[in-house]
C-alpha cells in the first residue's frame, strides 16, 4: 500500500490540485515521515553548548546540596500543643450510649478534652444522648491500655465501635487523661487511594508514567531528608529552596523527558522563571512586611526554633510551590516549538517564536486561573470568615493572612506568564542555530525540503 504524506501550506503559496499525481510529488508530497515522539539530536556543537551552561549549573546543585546536607534533625522537647505531640494508633473497643445530663453532672471528660463548669456545654449536653467510648491503645509502651472519653451529641466527629484512631499522649497529665482522641486513622483509605493513582498514571502513561512515579518519590525524598532537616538546622530557607528546587527540577525533568536538548531548553527556561520568582518574591515579601508567621503551625516553628527566619522561609514555600506548573508550561512551549520544527524545518527563528508564542497564550491563560483557583480553594474557610465579618476588600486584602497568598499567587502567576516568551525564545533559538550534519536534508530549488538521497518526490512504502 502506497501513500502520500500531505503538508499544509503557507497563506501566500498557491495550491496546486493534483498534487499526488507521480508527476508533481516534489510540489506536495515528501518521501519523508515527521515523527511526533522523542526530539531527533541536535549536532554536537549545539549540545557542546548546552553542556557548557548546564554542567556548572548542576554541580553548583551537588555543591550546595553537600555544603548544605543536614547532619540530623536538631533535638528539642515536645510542647504537647498542636502537631507537636506525641500520637500512638488506637482502636475504638466499645461504645454505650447514656444521658448527658448524668455525665456532665458528675464531670465527665468529653472528647477532646474536660467539660469545664459553667461554659454552657453542660446544658447542651443535657438535651441528647452522649456517647461513653472506650479506646485501646496499639502502639507504643502503653500497648494494651484503655481509657475512655465521652461524646457529645453536638460534636462533629463521634467515634464508632471498631473505628481505628489517633491518641495524643501527654505525660505529665494524671494518668486517666494522659490520653485523649485527636482524629480519625485514615492510612487505609489514603493508601488506597494513592494505589488507584499510580495504577492510572501507569496504565495511561506507561513507561514514560512509570519513570514520572519515580522521580515524585525523589521529589518527595528531596523534600524530607534534605529540605526540611536543612531548615530545622538553622540554613538560609532561600538558599535551600533553590537548591532543593534545582534538585528536584534536573532529577524530574530528564528522568521523565530523557536526556536530550528539548528537555536542557526546558531545564534553562525553568531556571530563568524561578530566579525572576525569587527576585520578585524577595522585593514584594520584605515591601509587604510580612513576616511568614500568621497561623498556629508558623507561630509553633517559630516557638521551637527561634533562628529559623520566616519570611525566608515563606519566600522558599513560594519558589517550592512554583515549580511543579513551571515545569509543565517550559515542557509544553519547547515540545511545541520543536514540533513546528520538525513539521517545516525552513521555518526560521521568528516565526518559530511567534508560531510557539500563540500556543503560550492559550496555556497561559489557563495555568494562571489553575494557580488562582487552587489557592482561592485552599484559603476558603478564611475568605468565609471576613465574608461572615462583612470586612471590606480593601480589609481583607491588606490583612496579613491574605495578602501573603496574595503575594504568592501573583508572583508565582508572574513568572508562569514570564516562563512562556522565555523559552520559547530559547527553544526556537536552539533549533534554529543549530548546524546541519552530514545527514540532514537538503533543500531543493523551491522552498521546501526533500531527503538528501533519493528521488525527488518519491513515495514512501509503509
Amino acid at each position: 500500500m502506497t501513500t502520500t504524506e500531505q503538508h499544509p501550506h503557507p497563506p501566500s503559496e498557491p495550491t496546486r490540485q493534483g498534487g499526488s499525481e507521480p508527476g508533481h510529488g516534489h510540489h506536495h508530497a515528501h518521501g519523508h515521515s515527521h515523527s511526533h515522539g522523542p526530539a531527533a539530536p541536535v549536532s554536537k556543537h549545539l549540545r557542546k553548548v548546552i553542556a557548557a551552561i548546564l554542567v556548572p549549573f548542576a554541580a553548583a546543585v551537588v555543591v550546595g546540596l553537600v555544603i548544605l546536607w543536614p547532619g540530623g534533625a536538631p533535638p528539642h522537647e515536645r510542647t504537647g500543643v498542636g502537631f507537636d505531640r506525641q500520637t500512638q494508633q488506637a482502636t475504638v473497643t466499645h461504645v454505650v450510649e447514656l444521658s448527658c445530663k448524668s455525665v456532665t453532672g458528675s464531670g465527665g471528660t468529653a472528647a477532646g478534652g474536660t467539660a469545664a463548669p459553667g461554659d454552657g456545654s453542660g446544658q447542651l449536653a443535657q438535651k441528647g444522648i452522649c456517647r461513653k467510648a472506650t479506646i485501646r491503645v496499639d502502639t507504643g509502651g502503653d500497648e494494651g491500655r484503655t481509657f475512655t472519653e465521652i461524646v457529645q451529641p453536638d460534636q462533629s466527629r463521634q467515634l464508632h465501635q471498631g473505628e481505628k484512631v489517633v491518641v495524643a499522649y501527654e505525660p505529665s497529665a494524671p494518668k486517666e487523661l494522659q490520653y485523649s482522641v485527636t482524629d480519625v486513622n485514615r492510612k487505609a483509605p489514603m493508601a488506597l487511594l494513592a494505589g488507584v493513582f499510580a495504577l492510572a498514571v501507569v496504565v495511561v502513561g506507561r513507561l514514560r508514567g512509570v519513570m514520572a512515579l519515580v522521580a515524585l518519590a525523589v521529589s518527595f525524598l528531596v523534600l524530607t531528608f534534605f529540605i526540611l532537616p536543612a531548615i530545622l538546622q538553622g540554613s538560609n530557607p532561600l538558599l535551600v529552596a533553590v537548591v532543593g528546587a534545582s534538585a528536584i527540577m534536573l532529577i524530574a525533568l530528564y528522568m521523565c523527558h530523557g536526556l536530550s536538548a528539548r528537555t536542557s531548553v526546558a531545564v534553562l527556561g525553568t531556571l530563568a522563571s524561578l530566579l525572576l520568582i525569587g527576585v520578585l518574591g524577595s522585593g514584594f515579601i520584605g515591601w509587604a512586611a510580612l513576616t511568614g508567621n500568621t497561623d498556629d503551625s508558623t507561630g509553633l516553628i517559630h516557638g521551637l526554633f527561634p533562628s529559623i527566619d520566616m519570611s525566608g522561609l515563606l519566600l522558599a514555600g513560594v519558589i517550592i510551590g512554583s515549580l511543579g506548573v513551571l515545569d509543565d508550561v517550559t515542557v509544553t512551549q519547547t515540545s511545541a516549538v520543536w514540533e513546528l520544527h520538525e513539521a517545516n524545518p525552513t521555518m526560521g527563528r521568528r516565526d518559530l517564536y511567534r508560531a510557539g508564542i500563540r500556543i503560550g497564550r492559550d496555556h497561559i491563560a489557563s495555568v494562571v486561573n489553575t494557580l488562582v483557583l487552587a489557592y482561592a480553594g485552599a484559603a476558603l474557610p478564611l475568605l468565609l470568615l471576613f465574608s461572615i465579618a462583612q470586612s471590606s476588600v480593601g480589609t481583607v486584602a491588606n490583612s496579613e493572612l491574605v495578602a501573603e497568598e496574595i503575594v504568592r499567587t501573583l508572583v508565582g502567576s508572574i513568572g508562569l506568564v514570564a516562563s512562556v516568551p522565555v523559552t520559547t525564545a530559547l527553544a526556537a533559538l536552539v533549533v534554529s542555530a543549530d548546524r546541519p550534519g552530514p545527514a540532514a536534508v537538503a533543500v531543493d530549488s523551491g522552498t521546501r525540503p526533500v531527503p538528501a538521497r533519493g528521488g525527488r518526490g518519491r513515495r514512501r512504502k509503509r
